[in-house]
């Protein structure tokens, strides 16, 4: 694997630093789309603050504004372009820096509207030129001359840049970027580019100091997390061994090991790459949560062939039974998309078979929205958006029913809960989350955040559970 030199960046970040020096100036990042997207704003963040840029959450009081984009629903597109009618004025008034980066930025049509409709920006920059961004920001800063950063490639493994993160317990860890599925609804293979797998001694290092660091809790962070470095061993393609880490599952054993580190978990994996291997994995490790993400998408076996997701419906309630015959305590949840070109009554009933069979703890569920581009875009047979909603209500309202059966058997049983801080809605109670990630909200001392705690289930709502510690 050839990583990517970032001296120039650290260069630039130090050149920035020094003319901010003593100047007090403000910055803001608005994040949209999935966890990867907040992994890499975790290092923007990073590098505006070695920047000598200080956080704030009012848009208004920023100097320097970052939009950290996402193209896989058309809302984002929305709400960027909202975001940026709001930022307009004081760009003006003010000369705020207006950087977009992100996913979306490497769509062209997007950058052509950008370029037409909201001609301020300063920076635009891709996924793949991350660490760009301070050597961008220097030139503007210099001559206020508008930049275009991205690159039409598959991307390259980027170590070494500054990471600010937000929490104190839980910490993301991109283990590898970009998908070789090329599902037909999806436009990730597009912008985030190929399948490209970290080496295993810096996903490693990085998760240790983590640790050292107090982190309790590991999200590996994919598009395709159960595949990291299959392309590699089946092209060949050089990487380093270390601590027996050549796969997934070894990953997961290693990891494991790690002291200080409680819970492991990991998000997306693909389920036609849910190899024995990493079943056993996920059994035999006992920091690993046995809540696991198996995206389902659609329960109709046509359907899938057209989302050209490689499984049937039979294979995929086979996984699921093997799976639960091999975990004890497994849980699952999945995404689910609606409404997909082609879908009939029939093709949503089986989506509907599939989630009563599994009972899924959490469901993840979407209308079908066309993105240029795609596949899925170019195909004639869209289905009527009333019906879309119709199905999705069906859908929500098993789910609903399904999640309310379940929360009832948690009442009465002790549970493990990393308590992760304040509840946001009420600041004299605590909250966290068990190992199949129910949120539980509990009267208790500060003392108790950041640790496992053992709770006994009073009560239970929609939405989460209450506890109470037991002496």
């Amino acid at each position: 694997m050839i990583k990517v030199d970032i001296k120039d960046s650290l260069e630039a970040i130090q050149k920035v630093a020094k003319i901010n020096q003593g100047k007090e100036l403000k910055y803001s990042i608005l994040t949209m789309g999935c966890q990867l997207n907040e992994n890499d704003s975790e290092k923007l963040c990073g590098m505006m603050e070695e920047m000598n840029y200080i956080k704030t959450e009012n848009l208004k009081e920023a100097d320097l504004i970052v939009f950290n984009t996402c193209c896989v629903r058309e809302n984002a597109e929305d709400k960027l372009f909202g975001k940026l009618g709001e930022v307009k004025k004081q760009k003006e008034e003010k000369g705020t820096i207006i950087v977009i980066g992100g996913c979306m930025m490497q769509e062209k049509h997007i950058v052509e509207k950008l370029k037409q409709s909201y001609p301020f920006f300063d920076i635009v920059f891709g996924p793949h030129t991350t660490k760009q961004f301070p050597i961008d920001l220097y030139h503007i800063i210099c001559d206020r001359k508008r930049i275009e950063d991205i690159l039409d490639i598959d991307g390259e493994i980027i170590e070494g840049l500054p990471i600010k993160r937000e929490d104190t317990i839980k910490a993301s860890v991109a283990i590898m970027n970009g998908c070789n599925n090329f599902c037909s609804y999806c436009i990730v293979p597009y912008v985030r580019g190929r399948e490209r797998s970290r080496e295993p001694k810096d996903i490693i290092e990085e998760v240790k100091e983590l640790a050292k660091q107090g982190y309790k809790e590991i999200m590996l962070l994919g598009q395709n997390v159960n595949s990291y470095l299959r392309v590699e061993r089946e092209n060949k393609v050089p990487f380093e061994e270390y601590e027996g880490v050549n796969s997934f599952a070894t990953l997961l054993r290693a990891i494991n090991k790690i002291e200080g580190i409680e819970r492991i978990r990991f998000i997306s994996p693909h389920p036609k790459d849910f190899t024995d291997d990493v079943i056993e994995a996920i059994r035999d490790c006992e920091k690993v949560c046995k809540l696991i993400h198996l995206p389902l998408q659609s329960g109709s076996t046509e359907v899938l062939k057209v989302m050209n997701r490689k499984y049937t419906k039979e294979q995929y309630l086979n996984l699921v039974e093997k799976m639960k015959k091999t975990i004890p305590n497994l849980t699952l949840s999945t995404d689910i998309i609606v409404g997909f070109p082609g879908e009939t009554e029939e093709d949503f009933v089986n989506t509907l078979d599939v989630v009563q069979k599994v009972n899924y703890e959490q469901v993840y569920m979407f209308i079908y929205s066309r993105r240029v581009g795609t596949p899925g875009d170019k195909m004639e047979n869209q289905v009527l958006e009333e019906i879309k909603h119709e199905r999705f209500d069906r859908l929500k309202a098993l789910v609903e029913k399904q999640i309310a059966l379940k929360n009832k058997q948690y009442v009465g049983t002790m549970q493990d809960v990393l308590i992760e801080g304040k509840s946001k809605t009420n600041e004299t109670m605590l909250t966290g989350r068990t190992d199949s990630n129910k949120v539980v909200v509990l009267e208790g001392t500060d003392e108790l955040i950041g640790k496992m705690v053992t709770l006994k289930i009073n009560s239970e709502h929609m939405w989460y559970l209450k506890g109470e510690v037991m002496e």
